[in-house]
């Protein structure tokens, strides 16, 4: 990254780190902060009927993407969708089952790969833009709006096993390099992309792209699954939005951060909550890493980690967000508290 600019700009802390300008504070938001810790959002969920139809009325889904904000002092919504929206839009059935999590009809060879259409034009893709669209309207312009996506690997994984899983069958894939796997990483580059660019022109500021199984693979693996089809994304996207910052999130991968890091394009990297920041030897923007569990373990115990975590970066290099997603149960109190440490670190 370039040294940082001495002035700092007007407007939001998230997008003057990615743009590696001075800071009037250190940016903050969380992953899953719109979700079902909040009552709020319960209340919209049981009204909207199913997660989906949540996901795909833009109207609902506006109201729950900003409830965070009415809530924390946060510097940014990201727009609640999910990111298995691409292979719904490109005509895999999905649902989700009650205490079950997502059901995908699969995709394991060629002749299933054939029945996959583009994802451009589809409702499903519409509706979220209409979302992004309708929260970018209602939001302070001093918040920014992120939008996001699934990586190829872990969108894959759960289309080839057809929900959540240990990832096994499409492991086994990975390493066999089998060539309607290989076809399928390439689709889900190409759809990605789409996907990336619909929502920036509906109104994203940023875009974050979520590899949550990264750290299933190992070795060459990583490279082949994870950081080149990243790389692929990122420039897909870059094409065409060259100043529109990008997050890449590959939880997992330790050390080899470093090749995300180092991928044209990626203004920040996302770690997971096992990583010792200070051990990563990241130059750049890094976002992370409060664990989500010590959010449930109480006030006392999440204000004092993420102090922790805040003491080893400076805030013009670092995003204050979670490891992962804020897990049911968490008190809403907690998170404010959380919000405020981070803030009073840099007075």
């Amino acid at each position: 990254m370039n040294g940082l600019n001495d002035k700092p700009i007007d407007g939001n802390a998230l997008l003057q780190v990615l743009r590696g300008r001075k800071t009037h504070r250190r940016p903050c938001w969380m992953m899953r902060q719109a979700g079902r810790y909040l009552p709020e959002y319960r209340e919209v969920r049981a009204k909207a009927g199913s997660f989906l139809d949540l996901c795909y009325n833009p109207e609902l889904a506006t109201e729950v993407t900003l409830q965070p904000l009415r809530r924390f002092d946060l510097d940014a919504a990201i727009v609640f969708a999910d990111i298995l929206v691409v292979p719904h839009a490109m005509g895999l059935g999905l649902r989700f089952a009650e205490g079950e999590g997502p059901v995908l009809d699969t995709v394991r060879s060629d002749d299933d790969l054939a029945r996959l259409i583009g994802l451009s034009g589809s409702k499903e893709v519409a509706r979220v833009c209409e979302t992004l669209s309708l929260t970018r309207g209602r939001l302070a312009p001093d918040v920014a709006l992120i939008g996001f996506c699934g990586a190829p690997w872990t969108v894959a994984s759960y289309m080839v096993e057809g929900g959540s899983s240990d990832r096994t069958r499409c492991r086994i894939a990975a390493y066999r390099r089998e060539p309607w796997f290989l076809t399928l990483i390439d689709r889900l580059v190409e759809e990605s992309v789409s996907y990336l660019c619909a929502q920036i022109e509906s109104g994203a500021d940023v875009v974050q792209i979520f590899d949550s199984w990264a750290g299933d693979l190992v070795g060459d693996e990583i490279s082949t699954f994870v950081v080149e089809p990243i790389s692929r994304l990122v420039r897909g996207v870059k094409v065409r939005f060259p100043d529109v910052p990008i997050i890449a999130f590959a939880r997992g991968i330790g050390l080899r951060h470093r090749e995300i890091e180092a991928i044209p394009g990626v203004s920040a990297v996302g770690v997971e909550s096992e990583a010792e920041l200070a051990l990563l030897g990241l130059e750049g923007v890094v976002q992370g890493n409060l664990d989500p569990v010590a959010l449930l373990a109480g006030p006392a115990v999440a204000e004092r980690e993420a102090i922790r975590i805040c003491g080893m970066r400076a805030k013009e290099r670092h995003i204050f967000n979670l490891g992962h997603g804020i897990r049911v149960g968490t008190e809403p109190a907690t998170v404010d508290a959380v919000v405020k440490a981070v803030r009073w670190v840099d007075g």
